[in-house]
């Protein structure tokens, strides 16, 4: 029986490893291509998942709502903070501070 409780735990934590890398993979490629469309430098090269909760989606079912942030520069020689909420696999949300359009 513990064996098998421990396998379980084990297999939900894989999942949710491998979901996580999934979920910060399609916000560093959200942030890159924003940052791009605007003209902005994409700094770091990364995202930093600062938040993990459960929410419920617009079906009303549970999922994990995850909270990236990330660092731009509009002249190169400043840095500004953006994010990227995902609800499951899903972009809920994405942020930018305000910035000067050159």
């Amino acid at each position: 029986m513990t064996e098998s409780i421990t396998l379980l735990l084990l297999a939900a934590l894989v999942w949710l490893w491998f979901d996580s890398m999934r979920a910060r993979e399609r916000a560093l490629a959200l942030g890159k291509r924003a940052c791009a469309r605007d003209g902005l430098m994409f700094l770091d090269e990364t995202v930093e998942c600062v938040s993990l909760r459960f929410a419920r989606d617009a079906d009303g079912r549970m999922a994990l709502r995850r909270t990236y942030s990330f660092e731009f520069s509009d002249t190169g020689n400043n840095r500004r903070n953006g994010s990227v909420v995902m609800l499951g696999g899903e972009v809920e949300s994405f942020y930018t501070e305000p910035y000067l359009i050159q």
